[in-house]
Order: C-alpha cells, then structure tokens, then sequence
C-alpha cells in the first residue's frame, strides 16, 4: 500500500512538473517598459542629434516600431488605457491627482488576465491609478508592488516607496532602483510565466539625474525646432541625460533576459506615457504634454518578440494603448477577464507580418475639455480644425475646406464619441476613499488625499508628493471621508516632524466628533527639507523631508461611512506638526 501512495504521489509531482513546463514552453513573458514624459524626439532612434539610446534602438532593429502610435497627453489616463484597453473616461479617470487618478473597481485590467492564466505579475514604478485598496495595485492583478502610488516623486534619490503597501525606504537613484527590482523579480520567477511592468518616473519632474548622466550635455547646443524660444535649456539637457540613463536601464533588462536563456520568449514592450514635459526638439510636431495634439500624444512604440515577430521593420498604421490589451492576450494565448467591451483591437495581424488588412479607424484623445480626433491621415483638433498628417504633420494648414466631407465625418464622430463615451464619465466624482479593505491589511491615507480646514497649508500646491504644515490652531484639522470596508482593529501610524519647541504637543484622531485615540510627541524630529540638492533646475513640485513614527494605540472601526480626523491639543511652540502620512494596520 505504500508503495501504491508513494507511486500515486511521484505520479502527481512529476504531472505537475510537465504541467508547468508546457506552461512556460508555451506562455511567452510579458515586459512591458513605460517612459514618464519622454516624447517621440528624446530617442536617437527617432532622429534627436544629441541624445544616444543604443540599447533601445537595438530594440527597434531587431523588432517592429509602431511609428504612429498614441498615448493620452498626461499620465494617469495613458495608464489606465494600457491597464483596461479602454478610454480611461470610461474608468472614471479624470484627474492626475486626489482620487481622479483611480481606475474604478468595475474595470478589469490586464494584469488580472494574465494572473489568472497562472502568470507571475509584478509591477515596478509609478503606478497612479489609485492608492487605498481596491484601487491598489496588489488588488489590480499584480502580485508583487514596489513603488509608488501618486503622480509624481518629490525624490529621486535615496527615495520612500513602498513594497505590497509597506513603507520601505530605497537606497540609490530612483529609475535604477525600480529597474533592479523589476530585475530581481525576472530572476525569481524565470522558470515560470511572468508579467513583469515597469512604469519608470523619469523624464517627469523634478529634473534630478546624477552627473554620470548630467555631464555630457553641461556644454551642447541643443538642437532648433519651433518651440525654442519658449524652451527651457538646462531642462532639456536633464531630460536627454535621463532619457540616456533610461537606456541603459533598458539594456540591464534585456541582458538580463539574455542570460537567463528566456530573452527569445519574452514579449518586450517600450514607449511612454505621452509627449514631452517640455518645449524641445521633437520633429517640429505641435503640442507637448497636456496637448490633445500630435505633439502631446504620440509615443515611440517598439515590440521585440524573439523570431516570433520579424525584425527590422517600422509600421505606419496608427495604434494605441487601448491595442495592448487585446494584443498582448492574443499573443499570449490568455483568455482576457474583462467582462467590458475593448475599444483597442487585436495587433496580431499587424505584428506578425500576416498581410490582413487594418481597416481604416478613429483614434480619440481627450483631456480637459480637449478633444482630438486621428485617423490613418488626417487630425481633427479640439477646434476643428483639420490637418493633413500625411503632408502638414506639423499641423500647420487646416484643410478643412479642401475635404469637406472628412471634416463633416470627423466632427459627427467627435460629437457622438462625447455623447456614447465621455458621458460615462460622471459629473461628481461620489466614489469615496475606501479604507479597511477585508483582503489587504494596511491602508495609506496620506496628505495627498486629505482635506484640511483652519490655517494649514500644503507644502506646494502640486498635491502628489505634498505634505501639511503651518498647523497653528487646535481648531485646524486633516481629514478623510471615507468608506470602512471591513469592521476591525488597526494599528495607526503617523508620518510627521516636530520642530525643536513643539515637543509636547498631544495628536488626536477621531471620527469626527468621537475620540478614537491620541498620541504625544516626545522628541524632537525635524531634518531639512532636501531634493534640491539633486535638481539641475528649480522645481515646481514640493520638496521633502525624512519623517519620523508616531505610533497611536490600536483603534476599532465598524464598518459603513467615516470621516477621519486629526487634531493637534496641548499645542506648545508655534506650530503642532508636519504631516505626510497616515497608515491602518489591520492588527485583528
């Protein structure tokens, strides 16, 4: 009878060996490689005199270059179009920060899919489609996090990030950091499929790139092109270093698939997420970043696929991010789990050279108000005005007289798209920050997302990477509304500092009129604000501080509505605390 369980079990642990080599035999890897306001010039690829990207031209000769293909103009809709295959109006995405970032819940996303066909899912960067769970990566399809959640990072050096919603801090300049541990997870999970995203933070601001990078452009004359007299020099010269380091990132990612032997069935992905931060060369196209023109929106777009995809060829058909859903699922043989219908399409064809015609389709960009129109050859504007991308892809002569009846068809459809689609997209954002989610044990409630009344003010009117300070009054208080998810116990921790003087001061949390627990500053914490040590140019965002613990007594919270609330009594200086965070432990 031994014998028979002994046999019995061999027989089980060598089918499910089989089982799992025909997986990974079967199921190409999925790198997906996501630039943060890196326009379609910054790459030598594309033509830039000053900037060398050898390691992603490599790419683009040994793969296909979609060469007209087009993202959102700024950051969060761009992501969560490559996440649903959908506009992101329809996901309730309408902003880049305080909570217009988050992808609704009812959205499938890719990682999902492929996470139910047994991938390993990872993400690695800035992910800016929502914070408190189920908004939060882990609960999006991935199953390892290490990032951060907001739009933009105050520091790109020797950052606070954080991994599956722990706080951890990282040591090293901030792109590097991201591609290592997008690395680290690659080596773990190589003999397994994976689906491995890494969204990078730069060329977004703060322009903060180490001399390594820095140096080459201290002296260059940068190139003409229509906006130079509007561009900010020193600017551009940090963008095309860090255009440069992203590079290099990109070659320790593939040279890391090549010496695992799993370099051949991996699908690599790189473009951004829409044109540049800023006025530079970028082939005289109109628009940068937050335009809904051809400048604002167009992306370089490169696929390598082992020999699975020929090599060496660039692709005129217009594309978009809403493609990569289906695309990707299609290539990988995964069932998509999105119970929505697409707007992208299936690339298949396209990619692998299969000769099926791509009919001729409407491509819509919209931001504020703004919406564009692109089809195969023409562009309508946000005014209506007509180009002829084919012959003016500068955007210079509307011809909108000279082709009646494309600018008739065009318009007809911009107004039935703003009926049918950005209608979906709700007058009121009534979604509530949830907090307390009953799979997921900590919930980050930071500055960013609270509201605050009396004398406190931001750090910097950019919310993102912001904190609080000059909180004065016992009658000031920041708070949340929000959603308990699940009833429980939980841990609260305070991220704040306290300048010599201010020790003593008592912080309170309540939900609103009902004390739930305080806590007293016992020490003096109060570091420097840093960042613009590293910036190459005066930034527009807040810089940031080292922040210390304040650990509250566990709280109980029943389930149902809640608003949050902090206070400061015993006041002792001129001012109680900074504050950059909270977070809620669920201890029982």
């Amino acid at each position: 009878m031994k014998i028979f369980y002994f046999s019995l079990l061999l027989l089980i642990i060598l089918t499910s060996c089989q089982e799992q080599k025909n997986i990974k035999e079967n199921k190409p890897n999925i790198v997906i490689i996501l630039a943060d306001d890196q326009g379609w010039g910054d790459l030598s690829l594309n033509g830039n005199p000053l900037v060398k990207s050898p390691n992603i031209d490599k790419l683009a000769n040994q793969g296909v270059v979609l060469n007209h293909f087009y993202v959102n103009s700024v950051c969060s809709p761009t992501r969560a179009e490559v996440l649903t295959g959908r506009y992101h109006v329809r996901g309730g995405v309408y902003s880049t920060s305080e909570g217009g970032e988050r992808l609704d819940v009812e959205e499938n996303t890719i990682a999902e899919a492929f996470q139910a066909a047994g991938y390993k899912t990872g993400a690695f960067g800035k992910w800016h489609n929502g914070m408190q769970p189920p908004y939060h990566p882990n609960a999006r399809g991935f199953d390892e996090f290490y990032g951060y959640c907001s739009g933009h990072w105050g520091s790109y050096v020797n950052a606070m990030l954080e991994k599956n919603g722990k706080i951890v801090p990282s040591k090293g300049y901030l792109t590097d950091v991201l591609t290592s541990n997008a690395i680290d997870f690659i080596s773990e999970n190589f003999d397994k499929p994976f689906f491995a995203y890494l969204p990078l933070n730069t060329p977004h601001s703060p322009m903060q790139v180490p001399d390594k990078w820095f140096d080459k452009f201290k002296k260059v004359t940068l190139p003409q092109h229509r906006y130079s007299e509007k561009e900010d020099i020193e600017k551009t010269k940090a963008a095309y270093a860090m255009a440069e380091n992203i590079d290099w990132n990109v070659g320790r990612v593939v040279h890391a698939l090549d010496s695992l032997g799993i370099k051949e069935n991996t699908i690599i992905l790189y473009f951004s997420d829409n044109g540049p931060n800023g006025n530079r060369w970028n082939k005289n196209m109109k628009g940068q970043k937050g335009s809904t023109d051809e400048g604002g929106v167009r992306s370089p777009f490169i696929m390598k696929w082992g020999n699975k995809i020929a090599g060496g060829r660039k692709i005129e058909t217009i594309a978009h991010a809403i493609d990569l859903y289906p695309t990707l699922t299609a290539l990988a043989d995964v069932k998509p789990t999105n119970e929505l219908s697409f707007d992208g399409i299936n690339l298949t064809a396209l990619l692998l050279d299969q000769k099926e015609k791509v009919e001729d389709r409407i491509l819509y960009s919209y931001w504020r108000d703004n919406l564009s129109l692109r089809n195969q050859q023409f562009r309508l504007d946000k005014d209506n005005q007509l180009f002829d991308m084919q012959k003016d892809p500068a955007q210079k002569q509307d011809v909108s007289a000279d082709f009646p009846a494309i600018h008739q068809q065009l318009t007809v459809a911009k107004s039935k798209w703003e009926k049918e689609v950005l209608s979906e997209l709700p007058k009121i954002d009534e979604r509530s920050f949830p907090i307390a989610h009953p799979d997921y044990p900590m919930t980050q409630l930071p500055a960013r997302d609270a509201k605050v009344t009396g004398g406190i003010i931001r750090s910097n009117r950019w919310p993102n990477c912001s904190f609080y300070t000059n909180w004065k009054n016992e009658e000031d208080k920041i708070y949340w509304t929000g959603e308990v998810l699940a009833s429980g116990q939980f841990q609260p921790v305070i991220y704040y500092t306290c300048a010599e003087g201010n020790v003593g001061v008592t912080i309170n949390l309540s939900d609103k009129n009902k004390m739930l627990t305080t806590g007293k500053i016992k020490e003096v914490f109060d570091p420097p604000l840093r960042g613009m040590e590293y910036d190459r140019i005066e930034r527009g965002e807040s810089y940031v501080k080292d922040w210390n613990q304040l650990i509250l007594n566990p709280i109980s919270l029943s389930k149902g509505s809640i608003e949050l609330t902090l206070t400061a009594s015993d006041i002792q200086g001129g001012q109680a605390i900074d504050f950059r965070l909270m977070t809620l432990e669920r201890v029982k």
